[in-house]
């Protein structure tokens, strides 16, 4: 079952972008005698093809040639023929015009294409043309894929046997091509089992058809080639995982391939039932959504679901007499929050990065305004040693303090140049005195701070634009406060989804019946842009970077 939204509609595919119809292809199934089985050592003897479409035969090619060289006993016996038979026939040379001109554009078939097309393709070279740069289609990988459990082999002489086809192969190229043509009008029907009716997804079959969970592609068969969101959905219809694509169907159907082995994904495709989508008019909308709808299923199989949930801030407590840095799992307006950060272990890095060069306390003890420290207070280590102050014991300076405060709060508010000037002449220290692995210390929390600072700087310059319109590659994104708020294409009118409002952006329902048990504008709904005041929420600092990232992306362009 699939079930689908269309999302303000993209602009209409060009016939290039549309993948044709099995039915209106043009193949031209094609085989070679040779000589021998190196194209860089061996000549071609024999050269077969017939032309189709529609299961209909428009015209065959069938020419002997003269290899320039003795034909090997054992390619007499198998092929039959002999040097007598090619002595007057015409070099490969005077072939290749009326060969190339038979061919055309049309889509090339053969039975382990490799080897034919490898022979073809090494005569043009070698007589100074260019190589064949037609699609090709090897029968031998989708008869594996599609039949390859109920034949003993995927020789085309085992195949036609055991498959009934009308031409049997006998070495010889074009009772051989005529094998070929049928094995492929017989996959073709085959695959149509599988919801297969185009040559984009009958040309990728062989990477699908041997998956345990192959015959549900059928359930991609009406997947748009379009960006979008999509949903897996288990028997009562309840998301199990939900993903993102600029290829909905190419998406989609990928993961019916052989090559993934992750074991969730496995599991994923037993439950999956029916598939839904939501199509976009770009990727940066399809990004956005898929977020939106993440955060409000939380689906079993979606990690990225619980992301919001690791992020943390880093908080100097000015609120306290003597200000520290504590890691915490929400801002508050009490003191200055740094943040989200992803991790609670960069967290660390950034507070670490900061106190080796700037001398906070680094005890816990809560110290009120009216705060006495107790005559026989021990002094911390990280006192003894130079590196932080201890107010709990007596022994700080509140006017040194407050210098080391004030650095701190600069650095938090995006004026990091002296911290981090620090920190790299520290690096430098370890680095001279071959202490590397301090210095890598030191490294990677430069690192955090720095990848911090610049999150921070870039959710906070587009959150304080406000309301703004940016244009990209025909694709009109309205954006306020760092939340998009509407997306349509150039030459449509503007149907935004700001927060409360049904519908979506320019919501349309492909089916009469609800996409999910909430209503498709309930899940992609735009947050409330009021709710994006600094320190950002961290359920919502992910849509603000995802397009503050694709706006520098864009104007990096521009500027390049």
């Amino acid at each position: 079952m699939i079930m689908g939204s269309p999302l303000a509609q993209p602009a209409q595919q060009t016939l290039d972008e549309v993948s044709r119809p099995l039915s209106a292809v043009e193949f031209c199934v094609l085989d070679l005698e040779t000589t021998g089985g190196s194209n860089e050592h061996n000549q071609i003897t024999e050269i077969g093809a017939v032309k189709y479409r529609g299961g209909v035969e428009l015209g065959r090619f069938n020419t002997l040639v003269n290899p320039g060289c003795a034909i090997p006993s054992f390619i007499v016996l198998l092929t039959g023929i002999t040097d007598l038979m090619v002595m007057n026939a015409p070099p490969v040379a005077d072939v290749l015009d009326d060969l190339l001109e038979f061919v055309g554009d049309a889509v090339l078939v053969a039975h382990n294409a490799r080897f034919d097309i490898g022979f073809i393709n090494a005569a043009l070279v070698n007589n100074n043309r260019e190589r064949l740069t037609n699609k090709v289609l090897d029968t031998v990988g989708l008869a594996r894929r599609l039949v390859g459990s109920e034949v003993e082999n995927c020789k085309l002489s085992t195949l036609a046997a055991s498959l009934g086809l009308h031409n049997q192969p006998s070495h010889r190229a074009i009772t051989d091509v005529l094998a070929t043509g049928d094995l492929l009008h017989f996959l073709i029907e085959r695959a149509a089992g599988f919801g297969v009716f185009d040559l984009e997804d009958f040309s990728a079959l062989s990477k699908f058809g041997a998956h345990p969970e192959a015959q549900k592609l059928k359930m991609t068969q009406d997947l748009p080639r379009a960006p979008g969101v999509y949903l897996f959905v288990d028997f009562a219809g309840k998301v199990l995982y939900v993903g993102k694509a600029t290829n909905l169907r190419s998406r989609v159907r990928s993961y019916f391939g052989t090559n993934d082995t992750r074991r969730k994904v496995g599991s994923l495709l037993k439950l999956v039932q029916g598939i839904h989508y939501i199509q976009t008019p770009d990727a940066l909308t399809a990004e956005i959504l898929e977020l939106r709808v993440i955060a409000r299923l939380r689906p079993r199989y979606n990690r990225a679901g619980t992301r919001s949930e690791k992020y943390c801030y880093v908080r100097l407590t000015t609120d306290e007499q003597w200000p520290r840095l504590v890691i915490t799992k929400t801002p508050s307006t009490r003191g200055i929050s740094l943040g989200p950060i992803s991790t609670r272990s960069m967290a660390r890095n950034v507070i670490d990065a900061i106190e080796s060069v700037v001398p906070l306390r680094r005890c816990t003890v809560r110290m009120g305004r009216k705060y006495r420290a107790p005559l026989d207070a021990p002094v911390c280590s990280a006192a003894q040693l130079g590196l932080a102050q201890c107010p709990c014991s007596g022994t700080a300076d509140a006017a040194t303090y407050d210098v080391a405060v004030q650095a701190v709060v600069e650095t938090m508010h995006g004026d990091s140049v002296d911290v981090l000037g620090r920190l790299t002449a520290k690096m430098l220290v370890h680095s001279l005195a071959q202490r590397f692995e301090e210095a890598g210390d030191v490294r990677d929390r430069i690192d955090a701070l720095e990848t911090v600072l610049r999150r921070q700087r870039q959710a906070k310059e587009l959150c304080d634009l406000g309301r703004m319109t940016f244009v990209s590659d025909d694709v009109v994104y309205e954006i306020e406060c760092g939340i998009l708020v509407g997306t349509r294409l150039a030459d449509q009118l503007f149907t935004p989804f700001s927060a409360g409002e049904a519908g979506g952006i320019g919501v349309q329902r492909a089916v009469a019946m609800p996409l999910l048990d909430a209503d498709i504008a309930e899940l992609t709904r735009a947050p409330d842009p009021r709710l994006t005041n600094y320190p950002i929420s961290s359920s919502m600092v992910d849509e603000v970077m995802c397009i503050a990232r694709f706006i520098e992306s864009q104007t990096q362009q521009v500027a390049y």
